[in-house]
This record gives C-alpha cells, structure tokens and sequence, in this order.
C-alpha cells in the first residue's frame, strides 16, 4: 500500500489549542493537529501520553476545558447542540469489545442502525451482513460474543461501528486486549477499510502495522505532539531525542 494518496478537499478534522485535565493532571497540552478527509494518521507514544484521551476528545465521549475541535468545519459544540446524531459520523472501536454478551451478532450489528437512525429491521440485517463479510466472518452472525474468539469479537466491534455507516474512524489500540496470534487477523481488516479512503485515526503500539497503514505518524509524549512526519521519515530519520529513544524501544521487541 502506497503512503502517498491525493485526499478529499478539506480537514476531516482540525483541533486546536485543545487542553485536558483530570483535577490537577494536564493530560493534553495545547494540541494542534489537522486531519484531511481520507488520511490515515496513526499515533504513537508511551502509556499515559494523551494519545487515547485525545481521541476521546475527538468523539466527544471526554470534554476538554479550552481549545477547539471541528468535524469537518463544525465544531463539536455546535454538532452537540443543533443535532444530537450528528457525532455518529464517527465510529470508534475500543481496546474492550464491549459487545452486548445477551445478543446475537447480528443483533448487536443492528441495534444501532435501527435505534439511532430508524432503519428498518430487515434493513439493518442486509447492513449488518454486509459488513460481517467485509470483516471476513458472516457465518458468526447467529452466534453470541461468548461463543467467538478475541480475534473475532474485534473483527464484529469494527463491522458495529461501520454499520452506522461513518466518515470517520477511531481506533483505540484495538489490539491490545487480543492474544498474540489474533492480532494479524485484526489489524489486515484495518489495513483493508484503510484502502477505502475512509478517514482513520488509530492509537496503536503495532508499528509494522503503522508502516503498512499510516499516511502519517503522530508521536505524543507527557501531553504534547512532540512530532510528526510521513512514515518513511518518521521511523528512519526521526528529528526528536524523545522520538529516537520510544522507537529503540518499541521497535527491538
């Protein structure tokens, strides 16, 4: 897959300014990142950098205290206010699957569809399918979550979360709760959707991944982006002692 891609006119994502804190920890320190429509950024750093925070800012499932954060234009404020499904134009896959254990898969794929955007049932299920075969497993659609493998239970978190049908998609290191056999099995789904064009944003450790997926890479530390860069750069020149330093790390195990 080639890094090198023509995006969409105009940021699918601009933050800027943005700041975070948990009582008296500042988890995010004046961030500034834009985000075309169509890129692939993947972000990186030590546990405890901001990097998951920060993309929890970006859905709106944390606030910030000052800065600013537009979808496509909007602020997010304003999505909140005029319009409540509005944040739906963004999906997001957790480090858990939290899949409901009571439901099918197929009934875990529609319950969003049909309650959020009033979509029939028999609707919902041809949605629901399609994506089941686009992450390789329509065959487990009758089975419960209890009844798949890790490896699965993330493959039918990423189908849910395209069944809302997303222009963007945040990934919260979606491999790091599956055993080490079943992480491949994942991150080929990712890096087959990233073909797609769709925007995507993922936090993740999986730096074989990165060079595979990423348009760009963003490293984080202690709250800040300390750099940024195309993947070729950032992984054989990086311009940081910082950067140098969690890339030795990292990449020797």
């Amino acid at each position: 897959m080639t890094n090198k891609r023509e995006y969409k006119a105009g940021s699918a994502i601009q933050i800027t300014g943005l700041n975070k804190w948990f009582g008296d920890f500042h988890a995010l320190k004046d961030i500034d990142l834009s985000i075309n429509n169509g890129e692939r950024v993947v972000i990186c750093g030590p546990s405890g950098s901001g990097k998951s925070t920060l993309i929890r800012c970006v859905n709106a499932l944390e606030s910030h205290n000052s800065g600013n954060i537009e979808l496509f234009g909007i602020s997010i404020h304003d999505h909140q206010k005029n319009n409540k499904n509005s944040l739906s134009e963004i999906g997001m896959v957790f480090q858990q699957f939290n899949l409901f254990p009571h439901l099918t898969i197929l009934q875990n794929l529609t319950l969003g569809p049909i309650k959020s955007r009033g979509m029939s049932k028999a609707d919902a299920e041809k949605l629901a399918i399609k994506y089941l075969e686009r992450v390789k497993i329509p065959d487990q659609a009758h089975k419960r979550p209890s009844e798949l493998s890790g490896g699965q239970q993330q493959r039918v978190a990423i189908a849910r979360s395209l069944c809302m049908e997303p222009k963007i998609m945040l990934f919260d290191e979606p491999t790091s709760a599956l055993d080490p056999e079943m992480i491949a099995e994942v991150l080929d789904v990712i890096i087959d959707l990233a073909s797609d064009g769709m925007t995507m944003v993922c936090v993740t450790h999986e730096m074989g991944f990165a060079k595979e997926a990423a348009d760009r890479m963003v490293f984080m530390d202690k709250g800040e982006i300390v750099e940024s860069g195309a993947p070729e750069n950032f992984f054989k020149t990086p311009k940081t002692d910082r950067c140098k330093k969690f890339l030795n790390q990292i990449l020797r195990h």
